[in-house]
């Protein structure tokens, strides 16, 4: 407990320094914005800053960028709510109600107990992740070359399983990801492979150019084809401070959401996106008079918006100690990271633990920041909902393709992000998956790195995978995985539950 007490001291040291308290709030605010505006998600735009970073400081980097993660959570339930339009992936659960909350007179109620429902759930979630750090550490310091191999297998599998769409696809894009991450120069001979004799590929595909182009550019293209409707609500916003009887129907349902939100952020694969979905449904299972929701009930505001949360807090974890991203935001912060020269994993703590600490106490001063962001200023984030999408998207590829060409001044670059973001576009349309794409893409170089390390070991033989305990282990998990999920009758309730 003393060192639990000392770490969260050391941690508000380095989150409460002036630099990162003000890049906290600016991570913030700036994923607000983004989470409102519909169209562009916190994965494009934090592939969008990732060049800006370059000249900060790992530390205060990636709190910028965690506050840009889950400002978007936020933000995307700002737009549910008032225009019925999900600003986020998550946030789709949040309009079934909060719209209709907000068309009875009571936006304001819907917002203020989603932004109640989401610090709670952000703080128990920090609290957790300070708890789980240390002994999940411990754990991966056992770690060899074989375990991790085995862990990012298992990792990949739960990315199949749960990825919307067919299994077949799924495998297909954690594949192609894999395989573009063995474009560029060998491990260990140091030949070139698969560059087809291109100088500017030899390092490698950069991974701010994928990320960017897949979903970036890809997004904007699909956007671009839909032209949207905004249902905003002409009503009065109304008090923001729910009453005592709001309190009383939703603070149940807030603490069974950050429940399941925390337990399936920590699933790698993107368990944190299932995490309202699943809230809502128990939610409507439990109540009294299911009836009610869809028609403005405040359990299907509190219950999701707290479970959304909870779970983009809790994702963290397996980036942090294992250095594992279970989703495609994740991906991008071990991108960031390594671009600062962090090797992601249980090193992190040992080795830079004012990052790991600070990053903690940061997403905690960053809930207490966004109440602030959100609710005296939900007038102005309504107001921006007017930008016309003609002025918008231009602005986006511009950005783009200033910050693709400021990392490392390549036209290449800049051509490549068109290139991926046409093919990010043809994914979508065919019915892929982009984000277990990226998922492979990052894992695929440190998965083969472990591979060959222990296979160096253990002098070119495959059976220490199944030798080693752990390392067995998690692969019978995976092996089991994906059995479960290619059997028919599981395969078409996990098609039913995708469907709802």
């Amino acid at each position: 407990m003393g060192d639990f007490v000392s770490n969260l001291s050391l941690g508000f040291g380095v989150a409460l320094s002036l630099q990162n308290l003000g890049l906290a709030f600016l991570g913030c605010l700036v994923g607000t914005l983004i989470g409102v505006l519909p169209g562009v998600g916190p994965i494009a735009t934090i592939a969008m800053l990732l060049p800006i970073t370059f000249g900060l400081d790992p530390v205060g980097a990636l709190i910028m960028l965690a506050g840009i993660y889950y400002g978007a959570q936020y933000g995307g339930s700002t737009t549910a709510i008032l225009v019925n339009i999900p600003g986020e992936a998550t946030s789709v659960v949040t309009a079934l109600d909060g719209h209709q909350m907000a068309r009875q007179g009571r936006a304001g109620v819907a917002l203020g107990i989603a932004a109640i429902g989401s610090f709670f759930a952000g703080t128990v979630a920090t609290l957790v992740i300070a708890a789980l750090g240390a002994p999940l550490t411990k754990l991966a310091l056992v770690f060899g070359s074989a375990e991790y191999f085995s862990l990012m297998v298992m990792g990949l599998v739960f990315a199949v399983v749960l990825a919307r769409g067919s299994i077949l696809k799924a495998i297909a894009m954690i594949l192609v990801g894999v395989l573009l991450s063995t474009v560029g120069t060998d491990l260990e001979t140091g030949r070139e492979r698969m560059t087809f004799g291109l100088s500017f590929l030899s390092d490698g595909i950069d991974f701010a150019v994928l990320a960017m182009g897949i979903f970036g550019i890809a997004e904007i293209m699909r956007n671009l084809e839909s032209t949207e409707a905004r249902d905003i609500v002409h009503k009065a916003i109304g008090r923001l401070l729910p009453n005592k009887d709001d309190f009383k129907q939703s603070y149940w349902a807030v603490i069974r959401g950050t429940v399941i939100g925390a337990i399936l952020g920590i699933l790698p694969g993107n368990g944190a996106v299932l995490g309202p979905f699943a809230s809502y449904t128990v939610e409507k299972k439990i109540a009294k008079d299911p009836r009610r929701f869809g028609r403005g009930a405040i359990e299907g505001v509190a219950g999701p918006e707290s479970a959304n949360n909870a779970g983009a807090q809790t994702s963290f974890i397996p980036l942090l100690t294992l250095g594992i991203p279970p989703n495609a935001v994740m991906a991008l912060m071990v991108g960031a990271m390594t671009i600062h020269g962090i090797v992601p994993g249980p090193q992190v703590m040992t080795k830079n633990p004012n990052l790991f600490w600070g990053m903690i106490a940061s997403m905690w001063v960053g809930n207490l920041m966004l109440l602030v962001i959100n609710l005296p200023l939900v007038g102005m984030w309504v107001r921006l909902l007017k930008v016309p999408y003609r002025l918008m998207f231009p602005a986006i590829l511009m950005f783009c393709a200033i910050g693709i060409y400021s990392i490392n001044s390549l036209p290449t670059d800049v051509i490549f992000i068109a290139l991926f973001g046409l093919v990010g576009y043809l994914l979508i349309k065919f019915g892929f998956e982009p984000a277990p794409m990226l998922l492979g893409f990052v894992l695929g170089k440190l998965m083969e790195e472990n591979l060959r390390r222990a296979l160096i070991f253990s002098r070119g033989s495959l059976s220490t995978f199944i030798e080693r305990p752990v390392s067995a282990g998690l692969l019978a998990v995976a092996v089991l995985l994906l059995v479960l999920a290619l059997l028919p009758s599981i395969r078409k309730g996990r098609d039913e539950v995708f469907t709802e």
